[in-house]
């Protein structure tokens, strides 16, 4: 039914389009129809493919890079209270600064490869996927930590075992719902960082399509590129969705964002 759901949606938002550029009667320039983008995209598949290829794998790094640096920080907050009075407020000032103003400077330090588009995806997601793993860490039920610490009177462990099984068995599996919310709004937001990164400085990818396609006022190619896009960002937060609700079946209020 999700499919079903998703086809239909888009065969309407594809007709509006078409019936609004046909009953305009706008020239090709400014919207051209359904038909014509799909020929573009058609005859041109080949140049789309390489661009398109190149901005997956910015989003790909940036996701690993972002995910894994936030569940990091996140724990290092969670087990130290004195960094997180120095951390959260710098964590917050950073995402005060909107993205095209420190775009310039990534493509500065880090030249116009890849890395920049990485460095600004990476950015992108650091904050929700911290922000929400900490969050999950910080509501852990107390219950649960007194009986830990119960249990572990016994022995004699040491304080660094004793912190180790307390995450491991009690704070992270509880904290994972709250990750995974994370995770899906890092996916969301993952295709912007690339893109804007392309658009500032790049020698390829679908960002840099678009913008060279735009300055030739080849607005077919720009629509094409932009579905193009548009549909890697769907299929990988679907993806993301279904890989998440597999993996914490074990909860029951683990639902897609779709039912």
């Amino acid at each position: 039914m999700k499919v079903i759901r998703l086809i239909v949606t888009a065969v309407v938002l594809v007709l509006a389009w078409g019936l609004i550029a046909w009953g305009l009667d706008l020239p090709r320039f400014i919207l051209p129809s359904p038909l014509a983008v799909l020929k573009t995209t058609l005859t041109k598949y080949d140049i789309i493919l390489g661009h398109a290829l190149t901005t997956a794998l910015e989003i790909f790094l940036g996701l690993v890079l972002g995910v894994s640096l936030g569940c990091l920080s996140a724990l290092i907050i969670s087990a130290n209270r004195g960094i997180k009075r120095w951390i959260m407020p710098v964590l917050i000032a950073s995402q005060a600064i909107p993205v095209f103003a420190i775009a310039p400077l990534l493509v500065l330090w880090f030249d116009y490869g890849i890395t920049s588009k990485v460095v600004m995806a990476t950015l992108i997601i650091y904050f929700p996927v911290t922000v929400s793993f900490l969050d999950g860490l910080n509501r852990t039920d107390p219950a649960w930590l007194d009986m830990a610490t119960l249990m572990q009177q016994g022995g004699s462990p040491s304080r660094l075992l004793k912190a180790y099984r307390l995450y491991r068995y009690i704070k992270i599996p509880f904290a994972l719902p709250s990750l995974a919310s994370g995770l899906r709004v890092a996916t969301a937001v993952a295709p912007i960082g690339a893109v804007v990164g392309e658009w500032v400085g790049s020698s390829s990818g679908l960002g840099y399509l678009m913008l060279h396609a735009n300055g030739r006022m080849q607005t077919d190619l720009m629509f094409a590129a932009l579905l193009v896009l548009a549909f890697m960002a769907i299929s990988l937060f679907y993806l993301v969705d279904y890989v998440l609700r597999l993996a914490l079946r074990w909860q029951p209020d683990q639902h897609s964002v779709y039912d």
